[in-house]
């Protein structure tokens, strides 16, 4: 069963585990959808701030959890058939990529990148891109993928929408950094940054 949010949940909390939340909380006139703040804030905060009351709160968090259990995956007794569908889910890195990943968590004590797909930006998902430490909370629905010596974290929802991605490494007159080549994405922005 999955566990209901409520108004204490952090925006970007709500909004990692149910993306379909933005259209919610826009429908109220609260703005927080891949504002800076909204990973800490909370989403009763986030009303009060908008000159919300008590009543606006509680229809919102309602309506994210029917919108949760909706789209929650349905159960099943068989533990084969659900690892069966979990080791279909794919992730690569480039040896670029993988090279650099190795010198960075040396450079600064991590020992893995954590990849996340974030509701934001300028084609309603966005990538996010951390360096973390074995010290770092792994949850529950989290995979590690080991390849070429590196390790990727990245969630069983984000590694869904990103199936069969390629982590790799640019450095141009661009910018330098992690690219993901998504072959899910409808359309990316000019960017490169979001996609849909």
């Amino acid at each position: 069963m999955t566990e209901a949010i409520t108004s204490k949940n952090a925006i970007g909390e709500i909004l990692e585990r149910c993306p379909e939340a933005a259209k919610i909380l826009l429908s109220f006139g609260v703005h927080c959808v891949g504002c800076h703040v909204s990973p800490f804030e909370a989403l009763e905060d986030g009303f009060h701030g908008h000159g919300l009351g008590q009543a606006e709160i509680d229809e919102a968090v309602e309506k994210i959890n029917a919108e949760i259990a909706k789209n929650a995956p349905a159960t099943t007794d068989s533990t084969s058939s659900n690892e069966s569908n979990q080791t279909a889910l794919t992730l690569t890195i480039t040896d670029k990529a993988a090279a650099k990943l190795k010198v960075l968590c040396k450079e600064h004590n991590k020992s893995a990148l954590r990849i996340k797909v974030l509701p934001g930006g300028c084609s309603g998902y966005k990538y996010g891109l951390d360096l973390v430490d074995n010290e770092e909370t792994i949850g529950p629905t989290d995979k590690e993928i080991q390849s070429k010596d590196v390790k990727i974290i990245i969630s069983q929802e984000s590694l869904e929408k990103i199936n069969g991605a390629e982590v790799d490494y640019s450095d141009s007159l661009q910018g330098a950094g992690f690219k993901i080549n998504n072959p899910n994405a409808e359309r990316t922005c000019g960017c490169g940054e979001s996609f849909r």
